[in-house]
């Protein structure tokens, strides 16, 4: 195996098969802490990538990297960025999908090396089947493009739109005012959902 190294942040186990199938390719290891530059310096990862890790990544590991870190966010940048972007996506009515971008000084605010948009029968699925499904989704668009990102070949593209953003307390907030279940049905539960905030106005 050559030695080109990729450093693999995670907290979610449904990262896991990604992490399985890159460890059959190049030299990668797992981190599910918060990262450091000195952690970096030490190990020396040609490519960094975030999938599912929970911590932000701080500016001098962005600046060391110099854009060798790239994000996978499921949501169609620049829609949804920040926190449970599937959710907000069937809330707020934006278009839904994956994106592969490189990590900036912002939050999910990078180019974008590659995207796919999604659409669902909002009246058959639940929060947590359309996850499932832009994970896998994820997963498949990154794989398409690992050739690119190991070799340096790929193009990025600016975010074209202002999008949108949402972070944990605003779901925190939903989730106290207008409860919902991920299970739900994503039509029943956005019906209630607008009821709710009519209510409210």
């Amino acid at each position: 195996m050559e030695d080109y190294k990729v450093l693999f942040l995670t907290n979610n186990d449904n990262s896991m098969d990604l992490f399985d199938w890159l460890k059959e390719r190049v030299r990668v290891k797992i981190f599910k802490e918060k990262l450091t530059l000195d952690m970096i310096k030490e190990w020396k990862p040609n490519l960094i990538i975030s999938y599912n890790y929970s911590y932000i990544i701080s500016i001098n590991i962005i600046d060391y990297m110099e854009g060798a870190i790239f994000n996978l966010h499921i949501s169609y940048l620049a829609w949804n960025r920040g926190a449970s972007p599937n959710f907000w996506s069937f809330i707020d009515g934006t278009p839904k999908g994956v994106t592969i971008h490189q990590v900036d000084r912002g939050l999910d605010t990078g180019k974008i090396l590659d995207q796919k948009q999604c659409y669902f029968d909002e009246s058959k699925e639940t929060f947590i089947s359309t996850y499932t499904y832009l994970h896998e989704q994820i997963k498949e668009l990154f794989k398409a493009n690992w050739k690119k990102i190991k070799n340096g070949t790929y193009v990025l593209t600016e975010q074209e739109t202002e999008g949108s953003y949402h972070n944990i307390k605003q779901l925190e907030m939903v989730r106290k005012e207008c409860p919902f279940d991920w299970s739900d049905n994503i039509s029943e539960y956005t019906e209630k959902y607008r009821k709710y905030i009519k209510s409210k106005s």
